[in-house]
């Protein structure tokens, strides 16, 4: 994993859906694959900007108490809207989910939660969960999506992948937004790099270096 997260492009739809999540605001216009899954996808259902927030402060304060690091894992479902075009509404929710079982059941903890974001995106908050074992998580999550086998003729694949983004930090004071942009940023990256992939960040050296600097 990299030490810090590369520059933004703040005009991708992708970071409008990440900045929607975050505060819950109404969601820009955009060509897509219906206003209704649009609404769903950017928009956020009422609250569940707010709710991803609470939990990604929640973990946060967790981990800075007990001084251990805090994984966040971003996830989202490959080419989820031509999923959409060609399947239709009630095949997209059946696979939102699906997908959100198959994370589920990778869960090291009962008290781990997968949080949906938006139509296609799951946010998973791991205090105190070791870079190497968030890792492990991801891959077995990766694979019990492909055990789901759902068919998606519209990925060269021929099945259902997530992208996988996973940043990892030692929280201290309060609780900062931009780790979860560290996490948004990562997935994005994998998604650059093709379908089906993880990648990660890792903040603990850049914030090791300024501390000592300080």
């Amino acid at each position: 994993m990299t030490d810090t997260a590369s520059s933004r492009d703040h005009s991708d739809p992708f970071w409008v859906r990440v900045r929607a999540a975050l505060n819950a605001r109404r969601p820009e216009r955009q060509p897509a694959y219906g206003k209704a899954a649009i609404a769903r996808s950017i928009g956020i259902r009422p609250k569940l900007g707010s709710i991803i927030e609470e939990e990604m402060a929640r973990g946060w304060q967790s981990a800075a108490g007990r001084h251990v690091s805090l994984s966040l894992l971003v996830v989202e479902i490959d080419r989820f809207q031509d999923y959409f075009t060609a399947y239709g509404k009630d095949a997209a929710d059946d696979c939102t989910r699906a997908i959100m079982g198959a994370i589920g059941k990778a869960l090291p903890r009962d008290t781990d939660r997968c949080l949906p974001m938006g139509a296609s995106g799951f946010v998973v908050v791991l205090p105190d969960l070791p870079a190497l074992m968030a890792r492990a998580m991801a891959a077995r999550i990766a694979e019990n999506v492909r055990h789901l086998g759902l068919a998606h003729k519209e990925s060269h694949l021929g099945i259902v992948t997530i992208s996988q983004g996973l940043a990892v930090t030692n929280p201290r004071g309060n609780y900062d937004r931009r780790f979860f942009e560290a996490g948004a940023e990562a997935l994005k990256k994998a998604q650059r790099k093709g379908m089906g992939r993880l990648e990660g960040i890792d903040l603990r050296p850049a914030l090791e270096r300024k501390r000592k600097a300080a």
